[in-house]
């Protein structure tokens, strides 16, 4: 045995002949083979990329691609993907995989909540960012809070209470929702801004007077 004349440098040159091997090595048809294996780790870092799932998610809502099902809130229609409510909502998931009558269903109407804020409730869904910034902070956007905070509460989206852009105009309007929809976590964490933000602004009023 041994490798063609063509490929000299192909395999393993030192074959063993086929008359040598069923002498003085086969055993009842058998030969065993004893082998060293060498585990070599490697030390260099690997750079894992940040995840960017959460904009192709988006864009899988903002396109309604492969959409299976549909909600109709006041008149406005919102074209969305079954798997991907019911991975982030166990209430969307007993609704359109369980047993009530919206898991037959094309099209679902929902009331009680507005075209806006469930807008904004499938963009948390979909990508895990909360829709209100700082800068929109204003009085519209303290109702926007409210109605989402009562989404969340409706459908068991536990990190749509964790809002992280409390400022000292939305803190006590913040608080009270907290209380209402039983936020502890945001609840404390607006004690916790208003706390701090006394503590800041003393030294400022010592050093005016």
């Amino acid at each position: 045995m041994g490798a063609p004349d063509c490929l000299d440098d192909w395999g393993w040159n030192r074959f063993v002949a086929r008359k040598d091997l069923g002498e003085k090595y086969v055993t009842d048809g058998h030969v065993t083979f004893v082998c060293t294996i060498m585990v070599t780790r490697d030390t260099t870092p690997v750079t894992v990329p940040l995840s960017d799932i959460k904009n192709h998610l988006g864009c899988l809502l903002d396109q309604a691609y492969g959409t299976d099902v549909s909600f109709t809130v006041d008149g406005e229609i919102f074209p969305v993907n079954r798997a991907i409510l019911a991975a982030r909502s166990p209430i969307f998931k007993a609704e359109l995989f369980g047993s009530m009558a919206e898991a037959t269903m094309a099209s679902i109407t929902l009331h009680d909540i507005t075209p806006s804020t469930f807008k904004y409730l499938l963009g948390f869904i979909y990508t895990v960012e909360f829709p209100i910034s700082t800068e929109d902070n204003t009085s519209n956007s303290n109702e926007v809070l409210f109605d989402l905070l009562a989404a969340g509460d409706r459908y068991a989206l536990d990190p749509l209470k964790l809002w992280d852009n409390v400022s000292m105009d939305t803190v006590t309007y913040i608080q009270a929702c907290a209380d209402m929809y039983n936020c502890l976590e945001l609840k404390d964490k607006c004690v916790d801004f208003i706390a701090k933000e006394k503590k800041a602004k003393k030294p400022l009023i010592s050093k005016t007077i």
